[in-house]
């Protein structure tokens, strides 16, 4: 029996203006996968991560988040994205907080824990990504990939069913970006459902279980790790990966 999706996007379609930056997007995550989308700049992969939360409004398709529609105008979105755990490349952190508070803040305003409950639901997923000894420090007390490290924490504590990653790594200094894939790679092997957006390829063809391509806003070719970086069976594909691996 294949696992039940967790994310089933279909026909996603968005507009900026004229620019049609999606074209019938379909994207389907299973329990316990890791999808990393690549391609060029430009090519929809950012703004279709945030058609799935529905920071962006797609203009036609359907979004259903383990098993809730997100287009439904009947639907809850603040409850709905809950489910959704969301991290960015600027890691969105208040500065005037605590790691702790930055990660407790949505436990207590979103999920209305109590207080001692956010607190200790927030150490746990500190600690999580090796951070336990840093809840008493702000962001601007720590490293760049410490706070990325707290954003994923604040993400996970609301237990989501989904994570969903914007080129995490990009604003990091090359010799930090290993502790954030290394808690990315715990997050797998916990079994979160994960989709990546990044130019790590080394973690994309270590970690991943499916890779997609995509550019000039359609997937225009999908498969294994193996198959996408080794056998691409697309032209364009093939363009993109000779591309980067001669940087």
């Amino acid at each position: 029996m294949l696992p039940r999706p967790v994310v089933e996007a279909r026909g996603i379609h968005k507009h900026f203006g004229a620019l049609h930056v999606l074209k019938g997007v379909d994207l389907v995550v299973a329990e316990r996968e890791l999808v990393f989308v690549i391609g060029p700049s430009g090519s929809g992969k950012s703004t279709l991560l945030r058609c799935l939360n529905r920071l962006e409004e797609p203009a036609a398709g359907s979004v259903v988040i383990d098993g809730v529609n997100l287009l439904d105008p009947r639907t809850d979105i603040n409850h709905a994205r809950q489910r959704i755990g969301m991290v960015f490349q600027s890691f969105n952190l208040y500065p005037h907080m605590t790691a702790l508070g930055n990660v407790t803040l949505a436990l207590r305003k979103v999920a209305g824990k109590p207080r001692a409950e956010a607190d200790e639901l927030g150490r746990a997923a500190l600690a999580r990504v090796g951070l336990a000894e840093r809840a008493g420090h702000r962001p601007g007390e720590l490293s760049g990939g410490q706070q990325q490290r707290v954003a994923i924490a604040r993400a996970i504590a609301l237990e989501p069913r989904v994570m969903l990653f914007d080129e995490p790594t990009s604003a990091l200094d090359p010799e930090l970006v290993g502790s954030v894939l290394g808690v990315m790679r715990d997050l797998r092997e916990s079994g979160m459902a994960m989709v990546v957006v990044s130019h790590e390829m080394g973690f994309a063809r270590n970690a991943a279980d499916r890779v997609l391509f995509m550019d000039q806003g359609v997937i225009v070719e999908e498969g294994t790790p193996a198959a996408i970086f080794e056998s691409p069976a697309q032209q364009r594909t093939r363009a993109f990966i000779s591309q980067i691996q001669r940087h």
